[in-house]
Parts: structure tokens; sequence; C-alpha cells
């Protein structure tokens, strides 16, 4: 049986006459790393305020290490979370390290033990007493990391960490994120509409779009379904099948004429044994299904079936 640290169910959040969430329901389990794949104006921000308390929902629930939000006691399942919505909450004429001591008095942590090791874990340890007001974006964005971290929690969650970070920035931001989930594991959810990083740390995946989940799969799952493959169209896959059945390949059949082929293959070689069994081709082509590709055709069926524009 699955762990979960957070789920959602038939989650809807209105404001007045507009809805920005509808009936959405989630599955974290412990020890992931949940991408929430979103463009802006999803609804990524309204559903991370509602886990993270600061929002209530208009309809549905949701529970929280396995506690329902509506438990008298669920502040004690809040403390063993943290997170970074929007933009890092930072005192800018105060220093890494005073930013820090509030935080933990915040928390009513009973001393500022760990504060180095957090200090050092994001990377600051060397300009601790700088203001954060001469911090770069990506030092800015690590010490919101660490106010996060702040209490050791077992789930961060965190609202496009990576946003507005140069290339260091980002591949240092990574690298932090990775080290947490995997030396202290730590379950992350990172909301970011910026797809291509997301696919590099990412162990499960809910896609949303306009207030909707459209799925929810895992990495392994995604990595099956958007594996490289040749693509054909052919007189008749009877006779494909009976060449890359010989050849021992990996194949999909979609129909009577087309087929996907999962194997490394000699094109010459193929194109020559399917001529001399009578089998033209009619078209080839490799086909690589990115999580952007991915995430984008997950959106055209949804308008299809919901006739949304």
């Amino acid at each position: 049986m699955t762990d979960y640290v957070l789920t959602t169910t038939a989650l809807r959040k209105e404001y007045a006459h507009r809805t920005v969430l509808h009936d959405v329901s989630i599955h974290i389990p412990k020890g992931a790393i949940y991408g929430l794949v979103g463009q802006n104006g999803s609804g990524k921000t309204s559903l991370i305020s509602i886990i993270c308390g600061l929002l209530s929902p208009t309809a549905g629930s949701y529970t929280l290490f396995g506690r329902p939000y509506t438990d008298k006691n669920i502040q004690t399942c809040r403390k063993r979370m943290g997170a970074m919505i929007e933009q890092p909450a930072v005192y800018p004429f105060m220093t890494a390290e005073e930013n820090l001591k509030l935080q933990y008095r915040a928390l009513g942590l009973p001393s500022f033990h760990g504060i180095s090791e957090l200090l050092n874990l994001v990377g600051l340890e060397e300009v601790r007493g700088k203001k954060a007001a001469r911090f770069s974006q990506g030092m800015l964005q690590r010490l919101g990391i660490a106010l996060a971290l702040a209490g050791r929690p077992d789930f961060v969650v965190l609202d496009d960490p990576i946003n507005g970070l140069d290339p260091d920035g980002i591949i240092g931001m990574r690298e932090l994120l990775l080290k947490l989930n995997q030396e202290r594991q730590t379950t992350l959810l990172i909301a970011s509409h910026i797809l291509d990083e997301l696919s590099r740390l990412a162990t499960h995946y809910g896609f949303l779009d306009n207030g909707r989940i459209l799925q929810e799969i895992s990495a392994l799952e995604l990595e099956n379904a958007c594996r490289k493959c040749i693509c054909l169209t052919v007189a008749d896959t009877g006779r494909l099948c009976t060449i890359l059945e010989e050849k021992s390949l990996e194949y999909r059949i979609l129909s009577d004429s087309q087929a996907e082929i999962y194997s490394r293959i000699d094109y010459t070689e193929l194109m020559r044994e399917l001529d001399t069994g009578n089998c033209p081709v009619f078209s080839i082509h490799e086909r690589e299904e990115g999580l952007e590709n991915y995430y984008l055709k997950l959106k055209n069926e949804s308008i299809h079936l919901t006739g949304r524009t």
C-alpha cells in the first residue's frame, strides 16, 4: 500500500464568479519529487496555497500525512512542512543568518542549532553575514529554500524555484533539490512551467490546465510513453510483424497499416526485407515525445473532449 504525504480529493476553489480549481485530485507518495506541471494561470499557486493552509477550499478535501485538513490537530502536521510560494519571503535589510533566526523563532524552535548546517547546505555559508538586499536572484532563491527547510521538514512545497535563475543557478538548484530528496529523503512538490528542467528532477507528475488535473503519471510511465521510436506506415502490418519477429525487434501495432518500432534498426536492411516481402512502405519517421509535447498533447485532448477554447 502506497504511503501518501498528501492527497487531495475533488478540491475546488472559487472567487466570486470565477472557478480557479475544478475538482482537483492528486496523490503525492512519500519520498517523491512530484512535478506539478502547468502554465502560468493554470491554478498551481492557488492549489499550493490551499495545501499550505493559506487559503480554504470552496469544496472538496485534502489530507496531510494521512490526517484530514479539518482535523483540529492539523497544525501538528503543518509543522512537518516547509514552503516557498511565488517569491522567497526574505527581509532585504537583514542578513541571511538573521532571516533564518527570525524563521526559527516564528516556528517556535528551541534554539538556533542547525542554521550553519542549513546555510552550508544551500551554499550560503560564506555570505551568512551579507544583507539579502545585496543578493543575486539565485542567492535569494537559495535563501528562500533555506527558510523552507528550517526545522528539517519532511515535506517541502516549492512554487517555481528556478524561475529567473541563470543557467549556473538552475544547475545549482537542481543539485540542491536532488540532494534534499536523496540524502534527507525529503518529499518535494515542485510547481513549475519550465518543463525541461522539471523532467530532470521529478519522479511523479500531475498535469494541471485551467484548474483541472489532466493526468497523474510516474516518471517511469512517462518515459515509456515518450520513448523514441520509428513510426511506419505500410501496406500490411501482418507481413511487417513476421519480419520484425524474425529479427527479435520490439514493436507495437497501431492499426492495419501503422506500427512503431522501439529497437535500433538498420534502415537499409529493413527496407530491403520489406520490399522482398512485398510489403511497401508509405512513410517512415522517428518520433521522440518529450515532457513538453506530452503535456501539450494532453491539453489538446482535453480541449477536444470538453470543447474548451
